[in-house]
């Protein structure tokens, strides 16, 4: 198969990037590390999540988030909800777009949400179906697609299955999630390829980790098979709270740079995009994960 001609990109790093930074970061700073990448080009930015500030602190001013956003014509703002509450706070901060989860595996499940795989899509089910019926559109998350910590191995039908109840629920997209980062080239075909047998690629996307150094192979294999959709972290920001070891998404900066080789058009201007990572790296007070980021800095120097 072709590669696609365009690709989009979600930018995940205001939230999935800095959810488990221990150190507070202020409102202010995701509000303008949002302006810095919205200016950059991108048109996909998951701005914050609505979960317990129990759970997850750094998420706690979500609202306050939500309302300091200069909003940009033709850019979209995605939210993660983890429940009805959480879509309510949604709702009321002026989201128009949600994203919800399940896992591929059991033991994930039950670490990550404190249920079964379909108990969850139940839950989620409600969600989606709130949310639609609001006139938000919904993205479905589906995490350790490619390995699980608990469980090792993952069976492409497991992601099958819940790919399936997502689409039912009414997603508009699917995520396969290497959360781990512990996939190969292989096995992300062998994935997605089996979930594309119920569900059109061009309506999955992809989200790699990359402490295997690995997601820029597995986010080609993805392109191979049609997936024109990813997400990525300014500065490769983030990891998986749940799985010892797992690094951050992979860099956004490095993504934009392996699409520019091939030719693939994203509308992101590498220069704005580094210097918003910059600007983050800067206040977390440490360097940038970006191979590419760095190698443009050092040759600039």
């Amino acid at each position: 198969m072709a590669l696609p001609k365009t690709v989009r990109i979600l930018e995940v790093g205001p939230r999935d990037g800095l959810q488990n930074e221990s150190t507070p970061v202020p409102a202010a700073v995701k509000i303008e590390l949002i302006h810095r990448l919205q200016d950059a080009g991108l048109k996909m930015i998951e701005a914050t999540a609505f979960v317990s500030p129990k759970w997850v602190p750094q998420m706690a001013d979500n609202a306050e988030v939500m309302a300091g956003i200069r909003r940009k014509p033709g850019v979209n703002y995605p939210v993660l909800v983890p429940n009805m509450k959480g879509l309510e706070g949604a709702i009321a901060a002026g989201a128009e777009e949600v994203v919800v989860f399940g896992a591929a595996s059991e033991k994930f499940s039950q670490r990550n949400t404190n249920c079964s795989i379909d108990e969850g899509l139940a839950r989620f089910e409600a969600v989606a179906q709130a949310a639609i019926a609001r006139g938000l559109r919904v993205r479905g998350d589906i995490s350790v697609c490619l390995g699980c910590p608990y469980e090792g191995e993952v069976d492409p039908t497991a992601v099958v299955h819940v790919a399936q109840a997502l689409d039912a629920m009414g997603c508009y997209e699917i995520t396969i999630c290497d959360t781990i980062g512990t996939g190969t080239a292989g096995k992300t075909r062998r994935v997605i390829e089996a979930v594309a047998k119920h569900i059109p690629v061009e309506r999955l996307a992809g989200h790699f980790h990359d402490t295997y150094s690995q997601a820029l192979t597995n986010m080609y294999a993805a392109l191979e098979c049609g997936v024109a959709t990813f997400d990525c972290s300014v500065s490769g920001l983030g990891g998986c709270p749940y799985a010892k070891g797992a690094t951050g998404n992979v860099a956004t900066e490095d993504v934009l740079y392996l699409l520019d080789g091939l030719g693939i058009e994203t509308g992101i201007d590498m220069n704005k995009l580094i210097a918003a990572g910059d600007y983050i790296c800067g206040f977390l007070g440490r360097p940038t994960l970006s191979r590419v980021a760095r190698a443009i800095r050092a040759k600039a120097a």
